[in-house]
């Protein structure tokens, strides 16, 4: 387990070093731009997956291989701006899992979360701060995505790189931080759980939801 922490780390610290330096203008444009390509041809795939036609898979396949081909000398010159989508899709997409489930009579993403941990029968308290949770986390990453966007088209690459391939980490780190000081002053240790907990809550809230869409 430690061995796995460790290897984690370490491929986050290269993405972060590899980023910034793409979104610079330094190192092997080449590499870069495989690097900034790879997740987002990952999402196509993984959305794809869902489909049952092999012929519609190879061709998608083929399509990004051809579109890659002809975009690559353009995307050599516009590293900033995939890894710029990188971080807005993400932020975005998170944006859009916990607010969707604020609208229209759903049940709150962390609540949903909350009755996996403790069960249906949640104090008042605990489904008030849940809710509250859940619209703190869509305002951060709303905000987190504007201040890049901002930064992107206002500040130099420099400037927009650390915020976004440098300091988002360490921002999500903080946003748990005063989540976690935030629980601690509203609800009672009993209905307080440990970070390991909420995330293996969080992963089969996600089981649960990819399962709900498989055919």
């Amino acid at each position: 387990m430690k061995l796995r922490a460790a290897g984690s780390g370490l491929v986050l610290l290269g993405w972060i070093a590899a980023s910034h330096l793409g979104s610079t203008g330094r190192g092997p444009m080449d590499l870069h731009v495989a690097v900034a390509v790879a997740p987002l041809v990952l999402a196509v795939f993984v959305v794809a997956a869902r489909w049952r036609s092999l012929l519609l898979k190879l061709l998608l396949a083929l399509a990004c291989a051809g579109l890659l081909w002809v975009l690559w000398p353009l995307l050599r010159q516009q590293v900033a701006f995939l890894y710029y989508l990188q971080h807005l899709g993400v932020h975005l997409a998170l944006a859009a899992l916990f607010g969707a489930s604020l609208m229209g009579g759903a049940e709150p993403l962390v609540t949903r979360m909350a009755r996996g941990i403790f069960g249906p029968g949640l104090s008042a308290r605990n489904l008030r701060y849940t809710r509250q949770v859940t619209w703190a986390w869509t305002a951060f990453f709303l905000l987190n995505a504007s201040v890049s966007t901002g930064l992107f088209l206002l500040a130099p690459r420099e400037v927009w790189s650390v915020h976004a391939n440098v300091l988002t980490g360490p921002l999500l780190g903080l946003m748990f931080l005063l989540e976690s000081l935030w629980r601690r002053c509203v609800l009672p240790p009993h209905e307080r759980p440990g970070l390991a907990t909420v995330v293996q809550a969080w992963r089969r809230d996600h089981e649960r939801r990819r399962g709900a869409h498989r055919p």
